[in-house]
């Protein structure tokens, strides 16, 4: 029997092979210690950081990194994936599940709240981790709905015909390589009742690499009606290349929408949230919502109260047209809506 010969990859044609995003997503920073010291922060900051990210990982792409101001600890961006021992303390009424997840799970990864409209849960993975993250604690491996799983999540949305709506969410959805989300693409606009298909990601934020060609290309061949929601909750987060990715997929005719979270220290005044909303029409985004702090264990130290929330919707609306001014609304368990707030 004639032996067989080793054959040698060059190494970058292994790279050449794996997407841009790709690499900057295994190359994100998860050590605590590293991000201190890429900004230049104090390391007696170290041992809460450490202590937080046990219970809920660090997770920040570099890129995302580089747009942090070196040596402050409150930077808004930073304060957005940076973990603290506040995270360690109980608070009342933030809870593991706050807007009532697992009650609304109809199917391996579908949730099923709101009429007309239901949400896929694809996968668990995030290019990055938002301490104020509502399912931090959400129990991705026994919900989410894998590639082994979509068959039955397909079933529920082709079996309900009053579903015209399909959400993709986790986790991100743009974590999946695209021929994954190329399959599950594919598999949804087979379902005749569905019309459109929303997209909730943050990776054009904080990843903007991942717009590439390859998603693109996965996009446009769906025949349902785009909507991609992106998450920025600070007007620095939109920096050119950010910019560069929003405006590729706005000329693919993908309908652009923003939703942020008020969190104290990060956007909580009217002039933040008021250039945020102008950095967003500028790259062709229109805000959409702002969220209220949903009450998950460990967010406590982010959260802005109903009155002072509604103190700044209240000035926003006189300083922008109503375009460009956000919905303020809570989520909460049991309705059939977001709730409007202010």
């Amino acid at each position: 029997m004639e032996s067989q010969k080793l054959i040698m990859i060059p190494a970058k044609a292994l790279s050449r092979q794996v997407p841009c995003w790709q690499r900057e997503l295994a190359q994100a920073i998860t050590d605590p210690a590293e991000l201190l010291r890429e900004l230049e922060l104090d390391p007696a900051l170290l041992p809460a950081a450490r202590a937080a990210a046990a219970r809920f990982p660090l997770r920040v792409p570099r890129g995302f990194v580089a747009r942090m101001r070196k040596g402050d600890p409150d930077d808004p961006l930073l304060r957005q994936v940076l973990p603290l021992g506040a995270e360690l303390e109980a608070t009342p009424g933030f809870v593991n599940d706050p807007v009532g997840d697992r009650a609304a799970q109809a199917a391996p990864g579908v949730l099923h709240k709101y009429h007309g409209r239901a949400l896929l849960i694809v996968t668990g993975a995030c290019a990055v981790h938002c301490r104020y993250c509502f399912r931090r604690e959400f129990p991705y491996a026994e919900a989410h709905a894998g590639v082994d799983e979509w068959r039955l999540a397909l079933a529920y949305l082709a079996n309900d015909p009053s579903i015209r709506e399909v959400i993709l969410s986790g986790g991100d959805p743009l974590s999946l390589s695209d021929r994954r989300l190329g399959v599950l693409l594919a598999a949804l606009d087979q379902i005749p009742h569905l019309e459109r298909l929303r997209i909730h990601s943050r990776q054009p934020i904080v990843l903007p690499e991942r717009v590439d060609d390859g998603l693109l290309e996965r996009l446009a061949q769906t025949r349902l009606r785009l909507v991609l929601v992106v998450h920025a909750n600070h007007p620095r987060e939109l920096d050119e290349t950010v910019r560069t990715a929003l405006a590729r997929l706005a000329a693919t005719g993908v309908t652009l929408l923003n939703q942020a979270v008020l969190l104290r220290g990060v956007n909580d005044s009217t002039t933040v949230l008021a250039e945020l909303s102008e950095a967003l029409f500028a790259a062709r985004v229109l805000p959409y919502y702002l969220h209220l702090l949903d009450p998950v264990r460990g967010a406590a130290h982010f959260d802005v109260n109903e009155t002072e929330a509604s103190a700044i919707i209240k000035t926003l609306r006189r300083r922008l047209p109503g375009y460009l001014t956000p919905r303020l609304v809570r989520e909460q368990p049991g309705q059939p809506a977001k709730t409007l707030v202010g």
